[in-house]
């Protein structure tokens, strides 16, 4: 073995080692922040449920609002989801259309992921529920 063959192995295993570690302390500080939200949250209800009035009122709507906005941003996100997989199923079926030259309809392929998209996208915009409904 060649010495630019070994530096290519020792820089693609230190590529692959820095990502995965990039995508570990993603996960745990996503993780992180995810619980102290909920911690903070449920302080909130604590000091709301105690004094009622007004505004106790105004804070359980503004908790209702953030409601409604996670459920639009996860509507909206499996949106694009959807299209980004039947793009991609498109992409494969025109690749696969062009690059195998044999009678056989290999390009067919690229239907699993179109479909999915399109399953993704028709569940997001019709199916799933609304305005507190999940």
């Amino acid at each position: 073995m060649d010495v630019t063959g070994l530096a290519g192995m020792v820089l693609g295993a230190v590529a692959m080692v820095t990502v995965f570690s990039l995508v570990a302390i993603l996960g745990w500080a996503g993780s992180r922040r995810q619980e102290r939200e909920a911690y903070y949250r449920t302080d909130l209800l604590k000091q709301v449920a105690t004094p009622p009035g007004p505004a106790a009122e105004r804070v359980v709507d503004l908790l209702r609002e953030d409601e409604c906005k996670a459920e639009r941003r996860w509507r909206e996100g499996l949106k694009l989801g959807g299209l980004i997989t039947t793009v991609v199923g498109i992409g494969i079926m025109v690749f696969l259309g062009m690059v195998v030259d044999e009678h056989e309809p290999i390009y067919l392929v690229g239907l699993i992921p179109l479909l999915v998209g399109v399953t993704m996208v028709f569940y997001s915009c019709v199916l799933a529920p609304r305005d507190g409904g999940r």
